[in-house]
């Protein structure tokens, strides 16, 4: 067990330079998109089907964040969470166990984007094939979290004339636009690999009491970590076209795990 001398605010070398990493690309991002250069676009993960897609991004990725609550919240969890694994597993078997729960999290994310774009591969195929105000109506519901005012005009005029070609090939035309839409659409975020440290955190101290801030009361780091998952899996399955990555937080939740009991029984290896 490392030990680091501390105070209330310090911080152990990686949590420290993951934090400041992030930091920096985040601030980095906005003086550079007015240059042209979108690190959204080159450093998200995006699905490998997507002309965007780089074997890179299953790391980079992970120091992408969307808007600044977004980063504080990883942020603050890293801090809270990630110093407390560091000291007690010294830097490099943390940087390892942060990177596997990451890694973790983007695959099973990818696997169900997979799954996901597949399906909507074939329903637009479907629609293509033989459109209709019906089929674009339950496919805008399926696919589109918050369609336009465009898209929902055509959605609710459509059926006044569903033989006008012109609105035949807007449908048509709306129907190819999500699809290149979820394909494109990247994910940014750390958020899979601090589910794993959070997931490491009620592993190692399952009776240590966090004090939740709504509602403002006590709970075991077990049960959070347990409700927090099921919370997720009701979610990914539920809400499967928000823009959350629900199965990435699950994968780095399940890759951790899985490591931790890796380790358990391979005590005698570092990693």
């Amino acid at each position: 067990m490392n030990q680091y001398q501390t105070s209330p605010f310090s911080m152990p070398p990686v949590v420290k330079n993951l934090i400041l990493i992030n930091i920096l690309v985040w601030v980095a991002k906005y003086p550079l998109i007015n240059m042209g250069i979108d690190l959204t676009e080159i450093l998200g993960l995006h699905y490998p089907g997507s002309p965007h897609f780089r074997p890179y991004q299953f790391i980079t990725h992970l120091f992408m964040h969307g808007d600044f609550f977004h980063l504080l919240f990883n942020m603050f969890a890293l801090y809270m969470f990630g110093k407390v694994l560091e000291m007690v597993w010294g830097p490099r078997r943390f940087l390892v166990y942060f990177f596997v729960t990451g890694l973790g999290a983007a695959a099973l994310h990818s696997f169900v984007t997979y799954i996901e774009i597949s399906s909507l591969q074939r329903s637009a195929a479907a629609f293509i094939n033989t459109p209709s105000p019906e089929l674009l109506s339950s496919f805008v519901k399926a696919h589109l979290s918050r369609p336009s005012s465009g898209v929902l005009d055509l959605v609710n005029n459509w059926g006044d004339s569903p033989n006008n070609p012109l609105l035949i090939q807007q449908g048509i035309d709306v129907v190819k636009a999500i699809l290149e839409l979820k394909i494109d659409m990247p994910t940014v975020g750390a958020s899979g690999a601090i589910f794993g440290v959070l997931l490491g955190f009620g592993y190692l101290f399952p009776n240590t009491e966090l004090m939740l801030l709504f509602p403002p009361v006590p709970i075991k780091a077990k049960y959070f970590v347990i409700g927090y998952g099921a919370i997720e899996l009701y979610l990914g399955i539920t809400e499967s076209n928000s823009n959350v990555a629900h199965f990435a937080h699950l994968g780095g939740m399940l890759f951790g795990f899985i490591l931790l009991k890796y380790w358990s029984k391979h005590s005698q290896k570092f990693y």
